[in-house]
């Protein structure tokens, strides 16, 4: 599935101010802007079904041949250990593949929900005149972004890569710049 987003944006048509509201995930108005963003996963269903066949029959074949001799029993155990880890490790693969990140953003409020694959969520909020928008490199990771605002520091989209960190950073300026910068 490749070639699939890994972000995508929605723009609401209405800019108008809405009244302040101390918990933004509660507020009745749409925000001006929206972005939710999930990690890229390529093997798709189908595909993890033709690599565990492939696996089996691959890894089947050496036991069908020393089914005679008898040595395919102690091997048996080692190939179906093989399958299984490679299962187990595709399972959890696709486990954390279910992440999702939703920036919200208001004429007086920017908001981002994370909800992790194991259900938890966890949500920050602040004003986006305020809020400070770093693309940073560090030992380990390229174009590392963050938030900063509300007295907390959020990183955002991990999972992206670092073209697509610079390019959120960058729509995000911009529509936070629109919103703030007076008309005159």
């Amino acid at each position: 599935m490749s070639g699939s987003p890994k972000y995508k944006m929605n723009v609401a048509g209405d800019n108008s101010p809405a009244a302040s509201v101390s918990d933004p995930f509660k507020r009745a108005d749409p925000p001006v802007w929206r972005v939710r963003l999930w990690p890229h996963r390529s093997l798709s269903p189908s595909g993890f079904r033709w690599i565990m066949g492939l696996t089996a029959a691959g890894l089947c074949l050496p036991l069908i041949a020393l089914a005679p001799t008898g040595a395919s029993l102690a091997l048996a155990p080692y190939a179906a250990a093989a399958f299984g880890l490679l299962w187990l490790f595709l399972k959890l693969s696709y486990l954390t593949g279910k992440v999702t990140e939703d920036l919200f953003l208001w004429p007086d409020a920017i908001a981002v929900e994370r909800r992790e694959p194991l259900g938890t969520t966890k949500r920050w909020f602040a004003n986006p005149y305020w809020v400070d928008i770093d693309t940073t490199d560090t030992d380990t990771v390229e174009k590392y972004l963050t938030l900063r605002g509300g007295g907390r520091r959020i990183e955002l989209g991990a999972f992206l890569t670092p073209e697509e960190r610079i390019e959120l950073a960058g729509e995000l300026r911009r529509q936070i710049n629109r919103m703030t910068r007076p008309v005159g």
